[in-house]
């Protein structure tokens, strides 16, 4: 072997060394039997380096991998012999090998097993138990390789080819017939012989056992003997968690339901009888929460017979699958009411599909019915939080009882449909107790019984959140706790999953204000103070934010009176946080936009006349326009380009907050009729000479773009004379990205406007065109991918463009345009229709060329544009679904045939006799089309029904690939 290539496999070697060694090891791979020197120093231990017997494995693993069957018998010989050499050498070692290489090389047998079990070496297993017999160190290496077996051939997780399926199938067909009985004696001697000596090998058998037993003959392992020592295993410290293990997989098999029951139920009866269910007296919870989750699985199997023998008629086994599940429901009890987390979440998918058997039966019993308060008073337990919860820092630990907690809300969920008095009147009881005492109790109380509260609102669901209405003895008990809730002082208590808990349910309840609207002023101070907007919390200022927008989107019909005095309190948070500020502001900037909404809301929906409203939104926005000119002039001044990232910064946050103003206005609200026409235009002067900034042009374009989105979806005309100038600004200079976001809003005032935005489309739409050319041609790197998709979006926006144009009725644009220039637009479209490789922009291409056809394609059409249908566009429909790039297994690329069938469709509207004449005379002839199916497409074309002709001309390209 190359010794010098060879110091380079180590890991702290040299970056040459590196390379030279993935050289060599590229050329060992490729070489006919330049890898046999690594068969050979395997066979004879001639190398101590621990990453040098990793690297021969590695080669010997590609040549069984990927050229076994290229060897010569001679060769695939000499890798047995190999491997079998090595493992004897691992018998007489004093010391293993490093796990690392002995899972290698475990990788290295499986592989040499699967290519050579059926036909070379079917004594595989034979020869490798003979030789290692129970030496602990070739014990080690069997057991591992079983694994890798396991992964390669049973594995569900890994994907195979349908051969290697195939494959897989008749392996585990030949070992149940040849081998398994004789690996499973060996796994009970390994299991018996070193239970007390080398745990981590018994350890190893057990998930070997585990493993196998989901494909092989239950009875193998499910008897006395087995169980019997897996029991046993149970009881011992280092042993007992992966017998667990083992006896989940064996409770997991697939089996008939009788069956599966009598499994369980005498596994049941055996743990009982060993004093296992005695979960109290058990203090290991690593052994616990393998326990719980090995009771799951029971439970989980019992429900299952029960479903599956009550969908039969089986009474009497169906009535013993119950019986069976509910013996086990003390024991899911004791384990959801755990004080560990971990063994109550495992048995939370038994507990849920029990409560699903309870919502099933026709009548419950008083044991049932008391079995489910025990759920209740269990779930409302361990959703409370526990005192080493970081609220300010949230790690690992904070995230799983998160999750957990979600868990826990879908069991409260399915008690609410099995039985939502219970859980109503079990909630409004915890409720009730809380409040009254919160002043002395603990944080994590309150905070639970608010959240059952909340909780409430999702478990016992109402259309449109209207729970105050209907149905009285829920109405009545919510109304009583929402009551209570904003009367009893508990939004002043110190601790912020209280505070975040009450805000979040009086916004899910806010339809209660509706009913009972004297409580929004002591609410509404809650949000405005220390309880909520000046939390000394940031998390809960930030939360609390959106829920103030929130709450007054639905109620402020109820705060005309209160109006004045929100807009005061809330003036210092909607300050814009300048760069140089140094003080640390309340909200963040994204916090502030939900505050700007919020204001917006309670201005334009105030009961008081449009004066008033301009009055009020023009102090709103005044100080966001001032700031926005002083920092527009600092940062085209300013030479630093980390000042000049934070100038604009708070300038895009400025355009940010006038647009989130916006957001009040409605169809009955308009902009007009609110008075505050002038005020948006005076905004629009102000933020339209950011286009022309030379500096941090991308950030100052885009805010200003949304800025002038809003502005045509909320005011009428008055935006129009604003267009033309930040359209030549964004036209200047411009990437993809800027052509392919000032493209939509181009299209939205074209579709807003039409007729009144004709003369300026005229004027810019070839500047446009031109500009969205001249990006496209320019050349970018093969592998640049990030610049090719922006070139696919940008060709998708043109085309839509073209198409918003077309179809806004305004014909005279395009027409306006000088016969070479729509020439040149026209085949663009074509081009796109045929030539690329994107059925989006494909469909769109043939939306253009439908509406062309309809505008200019009959007798008082375009002059000359007949022709150009005959000679450009008919080919197109033909050639596009013809390319191999075409897909039709795809459903994007179907909608893209049913455009261009409705394309083929319109000509012959358009064009009538003298279409088909050109068909079946013309051009199908010259694609080599039977005259049999030519005629039978133009039989189809002049149906009137264009269903039947779009799966025609699906099976027509079919047929025409063959």
């Amino acid at each position: 072997m190359d010794e010098q290539a060879l110091l380079g496999l180590d890991p702290n070697a040299d970056a040459p060394y590196r390379q030279r060694a993935m050289a060599y090891f590229e050329q060992l791979k490729a070489s006919q039997d330049a890898w046999e020197v690594c068969a050979e120093a395997v066979a004879n231990g001639l190398y101590s380096d621990d990453h040098v017997k990793f690297f021969c494995f590695q080669v010997l693993e590609h040549q069984i991998k990927f050229r076994h069957a290229g060897l010569s018998a001679a060769q695939q010989q000499l890798i047995r012999e190999a491997l079998m050499k090595w493992l004897q050498s691992q018998l007489m070692s004093a010391q293993p090998e490093k796990p690392f290489i002995r899972n290698k090389a475990a990788q290295v047998f499986a592989l040499t097993f699967i290519m050579e079990y059926l036909t070379l070496w079917p004594k595989f297993f034979f020869d490798v138990l003979s030789l290692v017999g129970l030496n602990p160190h070739g014990v080690d290496i069997y057991l591992r390789t079983l694994m890798a077996i396991d992964a390669e051939v049973v594995d569900r997780d890994i994907l195979h080819r349908p051969d290697e399926t195939r494959r897989n199938t008749l392996i585990k067909d030949h070992m149940r017939e040849q081998c398994i009985p004789s690996l499973v004696e060996s796994w009970f001697h390994i299991l018996q012989t070193y239970q007390h000596s080398h745990p981590e090998i018994t350890c190893q058998c057990l998930e070997v056992v585990g493993a196998f037993v989901s494909w092989i003959d239950l009875n193998l392992i499910a008897n006395d003997r087995f169980v019997n020592l897996l029991l046993a295993q149970m009881s011992v410290q280092e042993l007992r968690e992966e017998a667990c293990d083992c006896l989940f997989e064996i409770v997991n098999k697939g089996m008939e339901p009788t069956d599966k029951t009598k499994l369980v139920e005498s596994l049941s009866r055996v743990l009982q009888a060993a004093g296992f269910f005695q979960v109290e007296q058990e203090e290991d919870v690593d052994f616990l929460a393998k326990f719980s989750r090995l009771v799951n699985g029971m439970g989980q199997s019992l429900v299952l017979s029960w479903s599956r023998l009550a969908k039969t008629g089986n009474v009497k086994d169906s009535a013993e699958a119950l019986q069976a599940v509910e013996a086990k429901v003390p024991l899911l009890l004791q384990l959801l009411a755990h004080e560990d987390d971990d063994i109550s979440a495992n048995i939370v998918g038994f507990c849920h599909e029990y409560l699903q058997v309870l919502k099933q039966l026709p009548q419950l019993t008083d044991q049932q019915k008391s079995n489910i308060e025990a759920v209740m008073l269990a779930v409302m337990k361990k959703l409370t939080y526990d005192d080493e919860y970081n609220f300010e820092n949230e790690g690992e630990d904070e995230a799983m009882f998160v999750e957990y907690r979600k868990h826990l809300k879908m069991l409260l969920d399915r008690l609410a449909q099995v039985s939502p008095e219970l859980l109503l009147e079990a909630v409004r009881r915890v409720f009730n107790s809380t409040m009254q005492t919160w002043q002395s109790a603990a944080f994590m109380e309150v905070e639970v019984a608010v959240r059952l509260l909340y909780m409430l609102g999702e478990a016992l669901p109402a259309a449109h959140g209207a729970h105050f209405t209907g149905d009285t003895a829920k109405t009545s008990a919510l109304q009583d706790m929402m009551r209570t809730l904003v009367t009893c002082g508990v939004s002043g208590f110190q601790h912020s999953s209280v505070s975040l808990e009450f805000f979040e349910t009086v916004v899910r309840y806010d339809k209660f204000f509706l009913v009972e609207p004297e409580h929004i002023p002591n609410v509404l101070m809650a949000f405005l103070d220390h309880r909520g907007l000046r939390h000394s919390s940031p998390k809960v200022r930030s939360r609390v934010a959106y829920l103030f927008s929130r709450f007054i989107k639905t109620l402020h019909k109820h705060m005309t009176a209160f109006i004045e005095d929100v807009l005061t309190r809330i003036q210092d948070l909607l300050k814009l946080a300048l760069p140089d500020n140094g003080f640390p502001a309340l909200l963040t900037s994204d916090d502030q936009l939900f505050m700007f909404e919020a204001a917006g809301v309670l201005i334009v929906q105030a009961d008081c006349p449009a004066h008033r409203k301009q009055a009020l939104m023009r102090s709103l926005l005044l100080p966001l326009t001032d700031a926005f000119r002083l920092l527009l002039a600092e940062l085209q001044a300013e030479p630093q380009d980390e000042r000049q990232a934070a100038l604009a910064d708070c300038l895009s946050h400025a355009v940010g907050f006038a647009s989130r103003t916006s957001k009040a206005f409605s169809n009955k609200q308009t902009v007009k009729q609110c008075g505050c026409v002038e005020v948006y235009t005076d905004c629009l002067h102000s933020f339209l000479p950011a286009l022309s900034c030379a500096v941090q042009r991308g950030l100052l374009r885009g805010a200003v773009r949304s800025f002038l989105h809003r502005m045509v979806i909320c005011m009428e005309e008055e935006v129009l004379p604003f267009i033309p100038a930040a359209a030549e600004h964004m036209l200047k200079d411009c990437e993809a990205r800027d052509l392919q976001e000032f493209i939509p809003l181009i299209s939205q005032i074209t579709a807003k406007f039409k007729q009144q935005v004709s003369p300026f489309l005229q004027q810019v739409f070839m500047p446009l065109v031109l500009s969205i050319f001249g990006v496209l041609s320019r050349p970018a790197e093969d592998n640049d991918q990030a610049a090719s998709l922006e070139k696919q979006m940008l060709r998708r926006s043109y085309f839509s463009f073209i198409q918003t144009v077309t179809s806004s009725g305004m014909n005279e644009v395009l027409a306006s345009q000088g016969a070479e220039n729509i020439e040149r637009v026209v085949f663009t479209i074509i081009q796109g229709a045929v030539d690329l490789p994107d059925p989006i922009a494909q469909k769109t291409c043939f939306l253009v060329l439908t509406k062309m056809v309809e505008l200019w394609g009959g007798k008082d059409g375009m002059v000359g544009f007949p022709d150009f249908v005959y000679k450009h566009i008919v080919p197109a429909c033909f050639l596009a679904p013809l390319k191999p790039t075409f897909d039709l297994s795809d459903a994007q690329t179907v909608l893209t045939l049913s455009e261009c069938a409705l394309t083929l469709k319109m000509i012959h509207l358009k064009r009538g006799p003298e279409f088909i004449h050109f068909l079946q005379q013309e051009y199908l002839p010259s694609l080599q089309v039977s005259p049999e199916i030519s005629q039978e497409l133009c039989q189809v074309l002049q149906q009137p029904d264009v269903k039947v002709l779009k799966s025609y001309m699906k099976a027509f390209f079919q047929r025409a690939r063959l």
